[in-house]
């Protein structure tokens, strides 16, 4: 399984989402503990925005939408800042 849509790259637009976490500042596993959180409110389909500075949340997303079942569908990487897009299976 893919966990990152192929077809949006970091010069595409961002994505639509209905719901954001603001994690700057936290360190692991808080940024996936709070995404997950969201998610667990959220309806299937349903567009999540992370925000992180946690310069290992990159891969630590990518990990979580693998074992959760979530797709990743985008993620950006810009001034120390890392936006990630999660879809809710």
């Amino acid at each position: 399984m893919n966990d990152v849509d192929p077809s949006l790259d970091a010069g595409a637009e961002a994505p639509a989402f209905e719901q954001e976490v603001d994690a700057s500042g936290l360190t692991c596993p808080l940024p996936i503990l709070r995404a997950k959180k969201a998610l667990a409110q959220m309806e299937s389909g349903q567009v999540l925005r992370v925000i992180t500075t946690d310069r290992n949340a990159i891969r630590d997303f990518q990990a979580f939408a693998r074992q959760t079942g979530n797709v990743l569908v985008a993620q950006r990487e810009t001034d120390g800042r890392g936006v990630h897009f999660l879809r809710r299976r």
